[in-house]
């Protein structure tokens, strides 16, 4: 499944911020959870409604943003 058919944006939605599909879990939620050293495991065990492929989906779509961000800025 491709990353945004995962990451959707909806205004109505944690104030139109990216999130994983039909949730409320916004990427950068995940990548927060990441960051402070959870992992994949405790992060799926935390909320058993995503899977692997959400979260590797979340990563994706950061490093989508990353290069377009350094794209823009050159």
């Amino acid at each position: 499944m491709s990353v945004s058919a995962l990451i959707t944006t909806n205004p109505a939605v944690r104030s139109g911020k990216p999130v994983i599909r039909d949730t409320r879990v916004t990427v950068t939620d995940v990548l927060e959870y990441l960051a402070g050293g959870m992992t994949e495991a405790e992060i799926l065990a935390d909320f058993p409604y995503l899977t692997q492929e959400d979260i590797r989906a979340c990563l994706a779509f950061a490093a989508e943003r990353e290069r377009r961000i350094l794209t823009a800025q050159t």
